[in-house]
C-alpha cells in the first residue's frame, strides 16, 4: 500500500507508523504544498492501519474545519482506497460519518466551532486536516482530549497561513522538539519538492507562478509554504511600478476596441453606511467609475487574458445617486459602449445597480461586499497586477490620477483565518473608491473573451 506513494511521503508515513506501533504518542505537523500529495498520504495510512487492525475494536479520528465538502471527500477517498485494496464488500458505512473495516474504525468528524464532537476517543491515529483552518480553542477543548487515555499518534496536515493559526503553533513547537531531542516531528514539501517527482505537477505550478506572481499571497502560502505576517502595505513598491503604464488617458471610445467598467458607489448618509457587510470596506463619500479598455493582442500568456489598460477614470464627491443615474448611463453605453460593468451593489448601492441594470441589461453585473467575495476581489487585483496585464494610464497631471496613487500609496491589507484577506485605505488617512473601482474593474475582465462581445457593439 504504502509503495505508491512517493519517496517524500513515504518519508513522513515511516516516521508516523513508528509513532503508532512503539505506542509513542507524538505530533506531528506535515506540510506539503496544495496538490502535492497530502490527502492521498493520509488515505493510504487509514487504509493500513484499518487492514492491520480490523480484528481489534480501535479507532482512527480525522476532523477537517467543515464536514461538507472536505470531510465527505476524505470519506471518499478512504472507500475508493479500500475498494482498490480488493476490500469492497467487507468495509462498512456506520451513521454517515463512520467507515469500518472489521472491528477497526475510521471516525470522520467537524471541527467547525458549533459540531458536537465530545465524547470520542482515538485509538490508533488523530488526524487534523487543514489544521490552519481549525480553531485552537477546539482543537484544544475537544479534539487533543481524545488521544489522552490512549498515547495516541497525532498528524496536523495543512499549507502555510499566517503566524497565528494552530498549524503554525503546532510546526513551531515541532521543531523547537527537535532541536532538543533529534526526533524528527516536522515534515515540509514545498512545490519545488514535490514537483521533483512529478513533471506534470512542475508544469502547473510555473504556470500559476506566473499567472499569480511570486509575490501573491496565494502563491507564496499555498505553493512556497511561507507564512505571511498579519498585513502591512497591499502593494510593494514592484507592484506599483508594474501598474504604471505608458499609454495615454483617453475620454470616448474608439472604434473597435473593447470596453469595461467597474464602479464603486459612494454611501449619500454616514448613518446609512453602517451596515455590518458595508463595514466591510471602509466608509467612503465619493463615487468613481473606472473605465478599462481590454487589449487581446496582448495576453498574460497563461490563460490568455488579455491586457487591461485604465483609460478613464470619473470621480465624483457629494452627488446623490438619483442625480449620477443619467450621467451613468450616458457614459457607459454612449461615451464607452461598455460590454460588460461590475457595481457595487452593497447596501445603498443595491438599488443604483438594479436601475442600471433595468436600464442597460444583462451586461450590467451586481457585486455584493462580503468578507469572502471581498477577499476573492482583492487576491484577482494582486494576480493582475503581478502577471503584469494591468496598467494605468501614463501622468497626467489630474486630480483623478494624483487620488488613484494616493490610494495605491495608503491601501494596506490585512489576512485573516480561513486563507481571506481585507484590503482598504485606513478611514483616518483618506477613502478607497478608486482602489474598490480598481478592483471590480478587474472583476469585470475575468473570463472575459471577444466571443462574449458578439451582436451589437452598444449596451
Amino acid at each position: 500500500m504504502i509503495n505508491r506513494l512517493r519517496r517524500y511521503q513515504i518519508k513522513v508515513a515511516m516516521a508516523i507508523l513508528d509513532s503508532v506501533f512503539y505506542r509513542k504518542g507524538l505530533t506531528f505537523s506535515v506540510e506539503i504544498a496544495r496538490q502535492g500529495g497530502k490527502n492521498e498520504l493520509s488515505a493510504q495510512l487509514e487504509l493500513l492501519l484499518l487492514t492491520l487492525m480490523m480484528a481489534t475494536p480501535k479507532n482512527i479520528i480525522k476532523c477537517a474545519p467543515t464536514f461538507k465538502p472536505q470531510t465527505i471527500i476524505f470519506m471518499m477517498r478512504l472507500k475508493d482506497r479500500l475498494n482498490d485494496a480488493g476490500e469492497a464488500g467487507i468495509w462498512t458505512n456506520e451513521l454517515s460519518y463512520i467507515i469500518r473495516l472489521g472491528d477497526a474504525r475510521a471516525i470522520f468528524l467537524s471541527a467547525d466551532e458549533t459540531a458536537n464532537v465530545v465524547g470520542n476517543t482515538a485509538h490508533l491515529l488523530l488526524e487534523i486536516d487543514e489544521s490552519q483552518d481549525v480553531s485552537k480553542e477546539k482543537y484544544t477543548k475537544e479534539f487533543k482530549p481524545m488521544g489522552a487515555t490512549t498515547n495516541v499518534t497525532t498528524v496536523h496536515y495543512g499549507t502555510t497561513w499566517d503566524d497565528s493559526t494552530l498549524l503554525e503553533e503546532v510546526k513551531q513547537t515541532n521543531l523547537e522538539l527537535e532541536r532538543r531531542d533529534g526526533i524528527r516531528r516536522h515534515f515540509r514539501y514545498d512545490w519545488q519538492e514535490v514537483a521533483k517527482c512529478n513533471p506534470d505537477y512542475l508544469n502547473y505550478v510555473e504556470a500559476e507562478r506566473e499567472r499569480l506572481g511570486d509575490n501573491h499571497p496565494l502563491f507564496r502560502t499555498q505553493y512556497c509554504l511561507l507564512p505571511i505576517h498579519g498585513g502591512g502595505g497591499f502593494l510593494n513598491h514592484q507592484q506599483k511600478a508594474q501598474l504604471a503604464g505608458q499609454h495615454t488617458r483617453k475620454h470616448r471610445a474608439e472604434s473597435g476596441r473593447f470596453y469595461i467598467a467597474g464602479i464603486d458607489l459612494a454611501g449619500e448618509a454616514e448613518q446609512e453606511a453602517k451596515t455590518t457587510v458595508k463595514d466591510l470596506k471602509p466608509r467612503q463619500d465619493s463615487t468613481v467609475v473606472t473605465i478599462g479598455e481590454l487589449d487581446f493582442s496582448v495576453t498574460d500568456g497563461i490563460q490568455k487574458q488579455p491586457r487591461l489598460n485604465i483609460v478613464e477614470n470619473y470621480w465624483w464627491t457629494g452627488k446623490k445617486h438619483t442625480d449620477l443615474y443619467p450621467q451613468l448611463i450616458d457614459i457607459l453605453s454612449n461615451v464607452w459602449h461598455c460590454r460588460r460593468v461590475v457595481i457595487d451593489a452593497t447596501g445603498l448601492g443595491q438599488p443604483v445597480s438594479s436601475f442600471l441594470k433595468k436600464s442597460l441589461g444583462s451586461r450590467i453585473l451586481p457585486f455584493t461586499f462580503t468578507a469572502q467575495s471581498k477577499s476573492r476581489l482583492g487576491f484577482n487585483l494582486l494576480a493582475a497586477i503581478n502577471s503584469g496585464r494591468l496598467k494605468i494610464y501614463s501622468g497626467d497631471g489630474s486630480p483623478e490620477y494624483r487620488q488613484f496613487w494616493f490610494e495605491m500609496e495608503k491601501a494596506k491589507s490585512q489576512f485573516r483565518p480561513n486563507k481571506t484577506m481585507n484590503f482598504y485605505v485606513d478611514p483616518g488617512e483618506g477613502h478607497d473608491d478608486f482602489l474598490m473601482s480598481l478592483a471590480l474593474l478587474v472583476e469585470a475582465s475575468q473570463k472575459y473573451s471577444p466571443r462574449s462581445a458578439k451582436g451589437s457593439s452598444r449596451l
